[in-house]
């Protein structure tokens, strides 16, 4: 297992591994992406690994075993399975299946401010900011209201 002061490092140099050569939506290096989730949850290893992990099982070739075998510890891998969503998942389940888990949900609610940033947003085109934008509000009032069911 990973020493919880070395968690978001290790989580760090996994991610920027296997998400080298990926691209966001606006042509920026994709590693930026998880390092601004992990930077505005920073002060908790748990977090941040999993906040440098959200979508590596979703993007890359790296499955949750794999994160198993590196010592990742059992919260920051439910975190990261939460985050990763499944073919042919409706997305309302993806976002109670988040919501259930703390972990998953602090991280979630930093994924979706990094993604629906304005800066970020006014670089892309009008028709896919404003289908990013109906996204994100629709997630972050799933989230709300499951978090509440709760």
């Amino acid at each position: 297992m990973i020493p919880h002061n070395d968690l978001a490092a290790r989580a760090e140099t996994l991610a920027r591994a296997a998400h080298a050569g990926q691209v966001d939506k606006a042509g920026a290096p994709y590693a930026a992406h998880p390092a601004r989730v992990a930077a505005a949850v920073a002060g908790d290893p748990l977090a941040e690994a999993a906040a440098w992990l959200h979508d590596v099982i979703e993007d890359t070739g790296t499955t949750l075993a794999d994160l198993r075998a590196e010592g990742f510890p059992e919260p920051v891998l439910a975190a990261v399975d939460a985050l990763t969503r499944r073919a042919d998942e409706e997305r309302d389940a993806y976002y109670a299946r988040v919501a259930a888990d703390p972990l998953a949900l602090r991280v979630k609610r930093a994924d979706i401010a990094d993604n629906s940033g304005p800066e970020r947003l006014a670089k892309l085109p009008e028709a896919t900011r404003i289908r990013l934008q109906d996204k994100y509000a629709h997630a972050l009032a799933a989230l709300a209201a499951y978090e509440i069911a709760d």
